[in-house]
């Protein structure tokens, strides 16, 4: 196991083309940190770079305290899992796992003892004799997780592991990675453009956006106070609803048309008075017909015991997410318009309306 530092990591393709804008970050011994974001965000070339398969442009990562700049990538001392799991279709899953220690020298005793330990973890004992093309998608991909558990690496680094898998299957391989990750407390590193798996598996996020690191915390961090627009429009199902609004030295809330919304002066914090800006709501922290912000209904999914009612008010969209019982007495209908609010027991978000950046209490 090891630490793992970013210093001032940049990263510029011929052109000047600016892909990684300058990261600083520490990651603990055995933490497991995923980097999330939108496809060009740079997420999967700041993997790269720690793999050794791009080179560093500017500034220093650093794995178990030494420099890894210009190390080749089998010098680094870490294993890598792929998102097409990388497996040699004519040999068996025996010696797909055991490859890479017999080209380092390892003795027949070692490697049977590595594989088959790995084996054991990923249940995969009995699958041992056979070739990929006899596997089922999470099987292979659990072939490549031992293929790299077996190298006892200091560092694990996952490049969109799932994305290839079906919907059940990625429940199923979630819970698997988090499994393993307790048992073998390897400090990790995993790309994913799914919000949810970074929800699910990270001890800590860093989510993604051009090249800059928009927010590092923890899902509970970066889910309860977003450090932007761009994170609040991006970490959540249904996304959070954003506002623009104008606060007057009163409190008072007014959208863009000078419109006033019944948002209380005791929820409006004294850092925007006077301020343009946006006003945030998770679409589950919302209610109907509870005074806030007039919208248009245009539309209602029902996802079994919820629904999404989609709605506008003037040119921005919203969203309120709620239980199917809460519309069954008086059903909505499309055109008709309501009041929507807060729920009273999550506090609003407030974000500068040109920077896009978190406004704090």
């Amino acid at each position: 196991m090891a630490t793992l530092s970013f210093k001032n990591v940049k990263k510029t393709y011929p052109g000047n083309v600016a892909v990684i804008h300058g990261l600083d970050l520490e990651v603990k011994d055995g933490e497991f940190i995923v980097i999330v974001g939108p496809s060009g965000c740079g997420k999967s070339t700041l993997m790269r770079m720690v793999a050794g398969l791009e080179s560093i442009t500017e500034g220093e990562i650093e794995i178990d305290g030494k420099v890894v700049n210009h190390l080749e990538p089998a010098e680094r001392d870490i294993a890598m899992v792929f998102q097409n799991y990388a497996l040699y279709p004519h040999m068996s899953v025996y010696e797909n796992m055991a490859y890479g220690l017999k080209i380092r020298g390892l003795s027949k005793g070692e490697v049977r003892e590595r594989v088959d330990a790995a084996a054991e973890i990923l249940e995969l004992s009995h699958l041992l004799e056979r070739r990929p093309r006899q596997l089922s998608g999470g099987q292979r991909q659990r072939v490549a997780m031992g293929r790299a558990i077996v190298r006892e690496p200091k560092v694990f680094l996952f490049d969109e592991p799932l994305s290839n898998l079906d919907a059940k299957l990625r429940v199923q391989m979630r819970l698997e990675i988090q499994k393993l990750h307790r048992r073998l407390e390897t400090t990790s590193l995993y790309v994913t453009h799914d919000q949810v798996e970074a929800m699910t598996l990270a001890q800590r996020m860093i989510v993604m956006n051009r090249g800059v690191a928009e927010q590092i915390g923890t899902p509970a961090q970066v889910f309860e106070k977003p450090a932007s627009t761009f994170v609040a429009a991006f970490i959540g199902s249904p996304p959070m609803n954003l506002i623009p609004v104008r606060v007057d030295t009163l409190r008072r809330v007014r959208d863009e048309k000078g419109v006033g919304l019944d948002i209380p002066g005791r929820l409006v914090p004294a850092s925007i008075e006077d301020r343009e800006c946006y006003l945030g709501m998770r679409p589950e922290h919302m209610r109907l017909h509870t005074p806030g912000i007039p919208m248009e209904v245009e539309m209602i999914e029902v996802l079994g015991s919820e629904q999404l009612v989609h709605g506008r008010h003037g040119d921005t969209a919203i969203v309120v997410r709620c239980p199917v019982n809460e519309t069954r007495k008086n059903p909505l209908q499309v055109g008709e318009t309501i009041q929507v609010g807060d729920d009273g027991l999550h506090p609003l978000h407030w974000f500068d309306l040109k920077t896009g950046k978190r406004i704090e209490d």
